[in-house]
C-alpha cells in the first residue's frame, strides 16, 4: 500500500530538540519507514496501553536503542504523532 504521511505539531517540537546523533537515527528510520512502516528493521509493534486510551491501534517504531517514533494510521494515511524515549509512552 501506498502510504501519505503526516506528521503532529507535538512530533515536530520533539524531533526539533534531539541532539545531531539522534536527528540522523531519525532521518535514517524516516528512509525506511516511508517505505513501509512495518519494515522488521524498525521493530514496529502495538501500545496496548495507548491503543485503549486512543480508541484506535497505536504503534512504535524503533529508531535506536531508547527512541521510538508513536504512529496511527487511518485509511492510507500514517500519522506520526510523537518522537522520544519510552518515557513519552506515560505522558
Amino acid at each position: 500500500m501506498k502510504y501519505v504521511y503526516k506528521a503532529s505539531e507535538q512530533y515536530w517540537k520533539n524531533f526539533y530538540e534531539l541532539s545531531a546523533s539522534q536527528k540522523a537515527s531519525a532521518r535514517y528510520a524516516w528512509g525506511i519507514f516511508k517505505e513501509n512502516p512495518f519494515d522488521p528493521r524498525l521493530k514496529s509493534h502495538k501500545i496496548n496501553y495507548l491503543s485503549a486510551e486512543a480508541k484506535r491501534t497505536i504503534w512504535s517504531a524503533w529508531v535506536e536503542d531508547n527512541m521510538r517514533v508513536v504512529f496511527y494510521i487511518k485509511g492510507n494515511t500514517v500519522f506520526t504523532v510523537d518522537i522520544g524515549t519510552h518515557k513519552m509512552y506515560l505522558e
